[in-house]
This record gives structure tokens, C-alpha cells and sequence, in this order.
């Protein structure tokens, strides 16, 4: 829960540092993983979007049928704010065909999966408008999920930074096309080498509990499709207590397997 108002954190994910599993919480801030089996004690790393990282301590053989977890707000460093003068045009980032690839991508929730949407023309960038997902007609493809939006400055320019602090959490009307989202109301400054879109799955309804290790739980919500347009890898995928790794798979004529997102930004002339 916030640490200030007591409400109820949805969509955290927690984490066991050394057995690397995890949970991710429901729409009422509430998990469930299992005690510790490699050692004695472990870290419970707490990570909610827009919250300071928490760990806690926990112990094998402890008796906590329940544990309550409060957590700080991030403090945010305000930087100077820079007006680009000039003619706003709209650019389009990221995947630009309509027909997906054969395949499809998905995941458990927590996980993610992101793509880098490349200012390839180096052209000065603005606000993000929008980020769209192309959904698979297959699974349930209305099933919410939660769009991040990260800064390419990780281990190896991988996702870490959140760009987008707010808790955006969509649901596609079907699947079989694509899904567009409107960022405008956040105001977000697209950085100037491209950024991270991403897709998190998450739990909603009657799922009480989401975690990586019940066997009642099916993980099969919205699904999306690849894209075999580049000759790079642009996608990353995220597991809990595993963090990021990049997607490297190819096809027969050596274009990369990526996820289909785009995005369409402010362009100034």
C-alpha cells in the first residue's frame, strides 16, 4: 500500500531476490508467493510504478499468513523544461506493415515485452502521442494490460527508466488489429534516440491471486504478434526475478523476430 494514503498498490510486482520467482499484485494490491527454500533468509524486492524500490526482509519458516508492505512515493527530480520552437508535424516509430508475422507473443503476469521504437531518421522529437499494439486474434485479446514506456538506458541499452510514471492500465475492444492508445494527457518527452514501448501483462476479476507458479491460473490473456521487418533486435522481454533479456530469433532470410508496436510522436521542423 501508499505509504501515505494506505491505498492499495495494483499491479506490483514482488519478487524473492535469490530463488528468482515472483508475483505480480491484483487490482487490490494483494499477492501471494511462497517462502524461501534456497536459504534462510531472502530479500522481498517490492517494485511499484512510481514508488521508491522496497526490499524486505523474509525468513524460511516464518509464519506470515499475511504481511503488510508500505511504500514511499519516488521523489521525482524536476529538470529544466525546454521548448523546441518550430512546426509540429506527426512521425510515425516502430513497426509500419499491417500484416503480422506467423508466431505469437505472450506471457505470464508481470512479464513484458518491449520494443525499441528507433528515431531511425534522427529527426527532433516532441511529446509522445500514441503507442499501438497490434492483438492477436487469438486467446482473450480483451483482457487488460498495462502500456510502460521506458528510456533505452539499461545494461546493454536495455529498458530501465520509466518515461511514463502513471499506472495506464487498456483493454482492447478485439483482436485481430491494431490498438492504439493515446499517451497526449501525460506529456511525455520522447527522447531524441527513440524509447521503449511496452506491453505488462497483468491480472484482473476474480484472479485473485496472480503469481508464476499456480497451477489454476491460465496465463493465456491478450496475445500479441511479431513482426519481421527489421534485421536488428528491437525487443526485450522482462520476467520477474529474472529482469531483461533480449529477444534474438530470426527467420530463414535473417530478419529478426519483434514485437508489433508502433508509436506516433510530435516532430518538429
Amino acid at each position: 500500500m501508499d505509504k501515505d494514503t494506505k491505498e492499495p498498490l495494483p499491479f506490483t510486482s514482488v519478487g524473492l531476490k535469490n530463488e528468482q520467482i515472483g508475483a505480480l499484485s491484483n487490482e487490490h494490491g494483494q499477492f501471494m508467493v511462497p517462502a524461501p527454500t534456497k536459504n534462510a533468509t531472502d530479500s522481498l524486492i517490492v517494485t511499484a510504478l512510481g514508488y521508491a524500490r522496497q526490499a524486505v526482509l523474509v525468513k524460511r519458516g516464518a509464519s506470515l499468513p499475511t504481511l503488510t508492505i508500505e511504500v514511499p512515493r519516488r521523489a521525482v527530480a524536476l529538470g529544466n523544461v525546454v521548448v523546441k520552437a518550430g512546426k509540429i508535424k506527426n512521425l510515425g516509430l516502430g513497426a509500419k506493415s499491417d500484416n503480422p508475422g506467423e508466431g505469437m507473443i505472450q506471457g505470464l503476469p508481470g512479464s513484458q515485452y518491449a520494443f525499441f521504437v528507433k528515431n531511425d531518421k534522427k529527426k527532433r522529437l516532441g511529446n509522445v502521442r500514441t503507442v499501438s499494439f497490434y492483438i492477436g486474434e487469438n486467446g482473450f485479446p480483451r483482457e487488460p494490460f498495462r502500456v510502460r514506456l521506458y528510456k533505452a538506458d539499461g545494461n546493454y541499452n536495455a529498458p530501465n527508466t520509466d518515461l511514463l510514471t502513471e499506472n495506464v492500465v487498456v483493454s482492447a475492444p478485439q483482436g485481430g488489429q491494431w490498438y492504439t492508445v493515446d499517451l497526449t494527457p501525460y506529456n511525455i518527452m520522447a527522447p531524441e534516440e527513440g524509447f521503449f514501448v511496452a506491453m505488462e501483462w497483468v491480472v484482473s476479476g476474480d484472479k485473485f491471486f496472480a503469481t508464476n507458479f499456480m497451477d489454476d491460473y491460465t496465463p493465456y490473456g491478450q496475445i500479441m504478434r511479431p513482426t519481421f521487418e527489421f534485421k536488428e533486435s528491437r525487443t526485450w522481454n522482462y520476467s520477474m526475478g529474472k529482469g531483461w533479456s533480449l529477444i534474438t530469433a530470426a527467420n530463414g532470410q535473417g530478419l529478426r523476430y519483434n514485437a508489433m508496436i508502433k508509436a506516433e510522436v510530435d516532430m518538429i521542423k
